[in-house]
């Protein structure tokens, strides 16, 4: 579709509008309560903004580990420790749970949490199978409480931009997205995090494509499309790690291409083994393209309908407290998605990321790795939205 949206008209439409949105979106006056949080995962568990939001107190911590248990207990300023998420869930005075554990116990560990009546928050993905994806709908059904994904690529500030212009419609329809995840030695034999005092982690020979949500979050998070179909291809690598691994995986890359229910096309891809770095995204509208800042040198850019390239408005540090406007991870988000929860829960709504959005970014992955064991063939993935 032809257009003639100007660089006037950008600033008029998108320019103005972001401004609108961004006021809308500022940052709420405390209440009198405060949220009670357990924080339980003393690794990424301990880079999130709990004890700086006006509205939350950290009330308890857990890591199977000492260290961990101590770090968390610094971090936070929380006296409070437990051995294990089992015996915290149990803490009467916890109002919800930060569940940073292993990628593959996110399944039974937040079933575990709503069905102790808690609120939770977990690290990506909500799950590592099917099976579990729905056990999580289910328990958040069952149990009448709030669950959101702690998912970055959605509060990285390039995409609120991104999520704010389609919400303008300044692309007009995003007919095409590529999105991908570079993280070069994930899953390999001799990683860092993939050894634990000489045993494997979770993260040995890890699929790269059950762990896809920093790339689908890119679309997912910002029109709202789900992924209905795909086929996937896996590159072998002959690393002992993606030869002999509790997944049976022998692929340490790969990349996807998703059919959306607005049939449009959405390529995606995940690669532990290969030179290059981060999370990054384009899309392509009718009128607009939007691209992400890249490892290799690209600018944060819009072009819009052959007029002059365009650097749209990219700091969205009002939606937060003043004391959490800081980069402690992951573009900036950890702030947006610690504020984001808070905020749900003191409001009685469902958060931005929640149970829905969660499995609508991570089950296309589980069912693309599926795929690419298949040489490609084209899968259809399950819908978890109620109906």
């Amino acid at each position: 579709m032809a257009s003639s949206l100007s660089r006037r008209d950008f600033l008029q439409t998108g320019g103005i509008a972001l401004t609108a949105s961004l006021a809308a979106g500022a940052w709420a006056a405390p209440r009198t309560e405060k949220l009670r949080i357990g924080v339980v995962g003393g690794g990424f568990g301990a880079a999130f903004h709990w004890h700086q939001d006006p509205d939350c107190v950290v009330a308890a911590v857990s890591d199977l580990r000492p260290d961990r248990r101590e770090h968390l207990k610094n971090v936070y300023g929380c006296d409070k420790a437990y051995d294990s998420l089992e015996e915290l869930i149990l803490d009467d005075s916890i109002d919800a749970v930060a569940v940073f554990t292993e990628a593959t116990n996110h399944g039974r560990h937040c079933v575990a949490v709503m069905d102790a009546g808690k609120h939770c928050i977990s690290a990506v993905p909500v799950a590592t199978s099917i099976d579990d994806c729905r056990a999580i709908v289910d328990a958040k059904v069952r149990n009448g409480v709030r669950y959101m994904m702690a998912e970055t690529s959605y509060y990285r500030q390039e995409t609120i931009a991104a999520r704010r212009m389609y919400e303008d419609g300044v692309f007009g329809e995003i007919l095409y997205c590529e999105a991908e995840y570079y993280h070069p030695g994930i899953g390999a034999e001799n990683d860092a995090l993939s050894k634990y005092n000489g045993e494997r982690t979770w993260r040995h020979g890890l699929p790269p494509m059950w762990y896809p949500t920093h790339s689908t979050g890119f679309l997912v998070g910002v029109t709202g499309e789900r992924l209905v179909s795909v086929s996937c291809l896996g590159e072998t690598d002959d690393d002992p790690g993606f030869q002999d691994n509790a997944y049976d995986n022998p692929f340490s890359n790969e990349s996807a291409l998703f059919r959306t229910d607005r049939e449009h096309m959405f390529r995606c891809n995940v690669m532990w083994n290969m030179w290059s770095h981060g999370e990054r995204a384009q899309w392509f509208g009718e009128r607009t393209a939007l691209f992400m800042a890249g490892w290799a040198g690209q600018p944060f850019l819009a072009k819009i309908d052959g007029q002059a390239d365009f650097v749209p408005p990219s700091d969205f540090w009002q939606m937060v407290p003043e004391a959490m406007r800081y980069d402690s991870g992951h573009g900036g988000s950890h702030p947006f998605l610690t504020h984001e929860f808070v905020r749900a829960l003191m409001e009685d709504r469902e958060p931005s990321v929640n149970v829905y959005e969660a499995v609508a970014m991570t089950a296309p992955g589980l069912i693309a790795h599926r795929s690419a064991l298949h040489s490609g063939e084209r899968l259809d993935v399950p819908s978890f939205d109620p109906e």
